[in-house]
């Protein structure tokens, strides 16, 4: 019987992979699920952490085939499933944002998974090559041109944590006061706003681009919600973003993670799909969120 400690000390990693590659928490979980099934099966593994790694992204690729055409028919935006920090399934936090994972939308899988192994997982080339089933220059081309895609996404600088955190409490103030006067100090001119309801509840369908609409969105969120303002539930690190957990119109659950560069917000990410928010709504309940001001 193979070792169920150690495929279990594997796990973490696996999840997190898996989260990667495919944007939800609840698919890596039944993935990874999927490979303890296979793990249980085999005897006489060599090497168990790359056997693992190799079946989890195996999986993933097969997955994200079915998984494309169900985003093709998907209502409104589509933003990963939002991974708080105290959340994290690794327990250790990566550099790969809300922003970064868009990016990596936009590659193929098997680009996205020659970057992920190779750039973020710490995985030599020979072992990439050996996962994909492709040779080892095919795979340094992939993650090659993959690096250059999400090199686009990556701020140039870090942001300070507490100029983030000062930026993150003055705009939900901003945008649940509608106004215009602060907002105009706090976004950038280009920015861009996306919102995740599935078709399960309210949202925006496309993406609003620009300072002006901007503002004239919140402001129309502020007259639609006079008797019912936005509460605010608490702080976190949304996906390796500053931002926090809030409650319209006193009863959808939503997060708001702001990617800042260069001291304004240059896009917000905002998840209201209930379907996404299972296990934000399961960390609140447990007081995993900082406590709102």
């Amino acid at each position: 019987m193979p070792d169920a400690a150690l495929f279990e000390a594997e796990r973490p990693r696996l999840v997190r992979l898996a989260y990667r590659m495919t944007g939800s928490l609840a698919e890596a979980e039944d993935l990874v699920q999927d490979a303890w099934l296979r793990w249980s099966r085999v005897e006489g593994v060599d090497a168990p952490a790359a056997w693992l790694t190799r079946v989890v992204t195996r999986l993933c690729l097969d997955h994200l085939k079915s998984a494309r055409v169900r985003r093709e028919t998907y209502i409104g935006a589509w933003l990963p499933e939002p991974l708080l920090g105290a959340t994290d399934p690794a327990g250790v936090a990566d550099d790969l944002t809300v922003t970064l994972m868009l990016a990596m939308e936009r590659l193929s899988p098997l680009e996205r998974a020659a970057f992920l192994l190779h750039d973020v997982f710490n995985v030599d080339l020979p072992e990439v090559a050996k996962t994909l089933d492709r040779a080892p220059a095919t795979v340094r081309q992939l993650a090659s041109r993959a690096r250059r895609h999400v090199a686009e996404a990556r701020p140039r600088y870090p942001v300070d944590p507490q100029a983030a955190a000062r930026i993150t409490r003055a705009f939900f103030a901003a945008a649940r006061d509608g106004d215009a006067s602060v907002l105009s100090d706090l976004l950038a001119e280009d920015v861009a706003i996306h919102s995740d309801g599935g078709g399960r509840v309210l949202a925006f369908h496309n993406v609003i681009r620009g300072l002006a609409k901007a503002q004239r969105l919140f402001a129309g969120l502020q007259r639609k919600y006079r008797d019912a303002p936005t509460e605010l539930l608490g702080f976190a690190t949304i996906d390796g973003l500053p931002g926090y957990l809030s409650r319209t119109g006193g009863s959808v659950l939503q997060t708001t993670a702001l990617d800042i560069r260069d001291g304004r917000i240059a896009a917000i990410y905002i998840v209201r799909n209930p379907d996404k928010l299972t296990r934000v709504a399961a960390a609140l309940q447990a007081g995993q969120v900082a406590a709102r001001d």
